[in-house]
Order: C-alpha cells, then sequence, then structure tokens
C-alpha cells in the first residue's frame, strides 16, 4: 500500500484556519505549505477578523451619512450667518437708539437752555432780562432775516459805502424774524438753567418780502411760519421795550456778534422805529448810542490767521458742541458766545484790545478804496419770481456786498405784496441809475400779482 500523500517535510499535518479546522491530507502540497506559511506571518489581532464583503447597500449607508453630515454642516453655518446678522442689526439698532437718544438730549439742553418769547410772554421775559444784565454783562447776539432781496445801483466812494447801501436798502425793505440774546459773565459763565432767549417776530408768508432760498433754509431749520404769523411779536412794541430795557444805551453792555452788519442794522432800525439813514457816517453814530460796546467775531478773525469761514465751521475748528437748531438765532447766539470766550482766551491770552476791536462791524470798517465805484448794473428787478429773468445782478468790480455766512443767499423774491415806505435818496455824490420800479437809488421787486 502506497504511503499517503502528506507534507512534504512531514506526515499529515492537521491545522486550524480561520475558517475552522481543516485536514490537509487532499490537494496540493505546494499549495497547502504555502497557504500554511502564509496564515503563520499574519499579525495575532488580523486572525480573528472576519472578512467583511463589499456590499452595495452598505455604500449607499455610507453616501448618505455623508450627505446627512453636510446637511448638518450647512445649517449650523446659516445658523452663524444669521446669529451674526442678527448681532449686526443689534448693533446698528443700538448706534441709530443712541443717535436718537443724543439728538433727544439735545433737544432736551435746547429746550432747558432756550427760552421761547412770543407775544404772549414778551413783557414778562424783558423784566426778566432787566435784572439778569447787572450780572452778566455780556451778550451774544444773532438774527434771522428773509435773506437778500436787492442791490443798489449808482456810484459809491468806496467798497464800505456799497456794502453800506446794499445793507440800508435790504433792511428797510425786510422785517426781523428772529433774535437770540445769550447772557455770559466777565468769565464766560452763562447762567443757569436758561442762558439764551428767542424772540419771535410777526412776519407773513403772504405779505411780507423775502427771499425764497432763505425761507426754505429757515423751514427746514424748524421755523413755523404760520405760529411767526398768529404769535409773532410786533416790532414796534419789542423796540420800546429794548430801550427801556437796560441792554442798550450802557457803556457796561457789551454786544457779541459775528459778520454783525445786518444784525445791528434791523436792531437800530427797530429802535429809531423809521428807515436807517442814507449816509453810514449817521448810522454809525446811532450804532454807537445804542451799542457802545460791541464786538464782532468776524472782525476778530483778522487777527487769528487759522480760523476761516462761517460760525459753524469756526465752533467744529474750536472743538465747541452747538445746542439747538442751526440757523435758529437763539442757538446760533448761544454758539457766537462760545466761541468768543474761547477764542479770548486762546488767541488774545484772557484780554482783547478794545481801543483796536470794540465797536467795528465787519464789512462797514477798513474796506474803503480811494476812488468811486460805480453800479450801473446792480439793479434787481423781478419777474415771475426771477431776478432779472433769473441772471443774479451785477456788483462794482471792486466790491462784493457783505452778507453774513449764515447760509443766506441772494435769492428770487417771493412776496404777493411789494411795498417800499423806506425809499431815502442816495448819497449827494452818488449817481442815481436809472429805476422805473423804485426810488431813491434802488429797484425793488415785483407788485403782487404781477
Amino acid at each position: 500500500m502506497p504511503p499517503a500523500r502528506g507534507n512534504a517535510f512531514g506526515p499529515p499535518m492537521h491545522t486550524s484556519s480561520p475558517f475552522g479546522n481543516q485536514h490537509l491530507i487532499h490537494g496540493n502540497p505546494h499549495h497547502a505549505s504555502h497557504h500554511l506559511a502564509h496564515h503563520q506571518m499574519q499579525p495575532q489581532h488580523q486572525q480573528h477578523i472576519p472578512h467583511q464583503p463589499h456590499h452595495p447597500q452598505h455604500t449607499q449607508q455610507t453616501q448618505h451619512q455623508a450627505a446627512l453630515q453636510q446637511q448638518v454642516a450647512a445649517h449650523q453655518h446659516a445658523q452663524q450667518q444669521q446669529q451674526q446678522h442678527s448681532q449686526q442689526s443689534l448693533h446698528s439698532q443700538a448706534a441709530t437708539q443712541q443717535q436718537q437718544q443724543s439728538l433727544q438730549q439735545a433737544a432736551a439742553a435746547a429746550a432747558t437752555a432756550i427760552r421761547e418769547v412770543w407775544k404772549g410772554n414778551l413783557e414778562t421775559e424783558i423784566a426778566v432780562l432787566r435784572d439778569l444784565v447787572e450780572d452778566y454783562p455780556y451778550i451774544a447776539m444773532d438774527t434771522e432775516f428773509p435773506g437778500i432781496v436787492a442791490r443798489p445801483i449808482g456810484g459809491f466812494r468806496s467798497k464800505a459805502d456799497y456794502h453800506y447801501q446794499t445793507l440800508r436798502c435790504n433792511v428797510d425793505m425786510l422785517k426781523i424774524i428772529q433774535l437770540g440774546i445769550t447772557f455770559y459773565d466777565e468769565n464766560g459763565k452763562t447762567p443757569e438753567p436758561v442762558s439764551t432767549w428767542q424772540f419771535n417776530f410777526q412776519f407773513s408768508l403772504a405779505d411780507d418780502m423775502y427771499a425764497q432760498d432763505s425761507i426754505d433754509l429757515l423751514t427746514k431749520s424748524g421755523i413755523d411760519f404760520k405760529r411767526h404769523e398768529d404769535f409773532g411779536i410786533n416790532v414796534t412794541q419789542f423796540g420800546e421795550l429794548l430801550i427801556s430795557s437796560g441792554l442798550v444805551l450802557l457803556d457796561n453792555v457789551k454786544w457779541v456778534s459775528f459778520h454783525s452788519g445786518y444784525d445791528f442794522g434791523y436792531l437800530v432800525k427797530i429802535m429809531l422805529c423809521q428807515a436807517l439813514p442814507s449816509e453810514e457816517n449817521e448810522f454809525r453814530k446811532y450804532l454807537h448810542t445804542f451799542f457802545p460796546a460791541l464786538y464782532d467775531i468776524k472782525y476778530l478773525m483778522k487777527s487769528v490767521k487759522t480760523l476761516k469761514g462761517g460760525l459753524q465751521d469756526i465752533a467744529e475748528e474750536m472743538g465747541i458742541q452747538r445746542v439747538g437748531p442751526q440757523h435758529q438765532a437763539g442757538s446760533d447766539s448761544l454758539l457766537t458766545g462760545h466761541i468768543f470766550f474761547a477764542m479770548k482766551g486762546r488767541f488774545f491770552e484772557g484780554k482783547i484790545d478794545e481801543e483796536k476791536y470794540c465797536g467795528q462791524v465787519w464789512g462797514l470798517n477798513g474796506v474803503g478804496n480811494s476812488g468811486p465805484t460805480l453800479n450801473t448794473a446792480g439793479a434787481v428787478q423781478y419777474m415771475n419770481g426771477q431776478p432779472n429773468g433769473g441772471h443774479l445782478p451785477a456788483t462794482p468790480t471792486n466790491a462784493v456786498p457783505s452778507v453774513p455766512t449764515t447760509g443766506m443767499t441772494p435769492g428770487p423774491m417771493t412776496p404777493q405784496q411789494q411795498i417800499n415806505p423806506y425809499a431815502q435818496p442816495p448819497p449827494q455824490n452818488s449817481q442815481q441809475g436809472v429805476n422805473p420800479m423804485g426810488s431813491g437809488g434802488f429797484q425793488f421787486g415785483k407788485i403782487g400779482g404781477m
């Protein structure tokens, strides 16, 4: 009997397999030894891992899980973006609320510091000021008026003469709308809680003359012209009370203003209760009588080269914060006083040379020239709401009218009624131009109904 087949190295072997016990008796000896050697070379921990066959269902589950994970990640990203957007919205809302709160605080501060005066409380408030001025003798002043509506024509001895004649014809034709005055002591301290009085005068858009762009600006600033028409102060009554108030005619009361030719022009006209004099020298006599001590910040700026621009520009340059709305007389007067005392301390070492600066009004001083000035094309004729058919009036080539830098610029005049009760002859050596619509060397606006 032939011997049984077995391993080439000995008798038949019994060996174990991961798939169960098998007897390697039959089969290829070479295959058996190769299988045995391969089995013996495997790591110990892999000997007990069953074979995992590849199933399509398992692949689909893996792909489904990956898709779910992507959806979860996208949802989380969307939530993060939504949270960021919500935070940004909250920050924006907080900023808006803070801005509104700041505006409300400013309005509240203005309501506390600035007292409105109408015809109903005029006499009461004038009595208060009569006592207040004894301890607070510095008065910062600003006015609001309905713009510039005309230019004088003729010959003028100097630029200053031309400036004054421009001022005169407009002040005589127009009416003051607001006067703001703020009180200070010698150290620049204001009374509390009220420091500023804003006088609101009678003014009618239906009957009184004005420049449209100026009215638009004042309306935007919050001036209620309907209330001015119904409850505004009568200027004649105000003039009488002002003269006896102790605020004028006294050397120890010092008035402060910014580019103040028109401001003082209206006040002089109110207290005179008549048109301004035709000659600047005569006007200056009245001005000195009513306001013996006055300072014009615009004139002070001649000695401060770093300050330029209008009132608001200077305030921002010097870091002075406004209280109340811009282009209302009360707020502007308060800002004017703050600027004056800040300039006094910063640029004038706490003392302003009275001989050099007191009584000087910007635009009416120090701008004269030696030769005469002729303006034969300077008349303004308003037709259909447009000056000279839409063309601005010409001015002398070497004379630019002095207009306060408060946003009031020459513009069309649109009253329903035009009357010139104040016309006066021009200076004797002025050459009067052709003047079919006016008198005294000026041309005035359209007649109501034209």
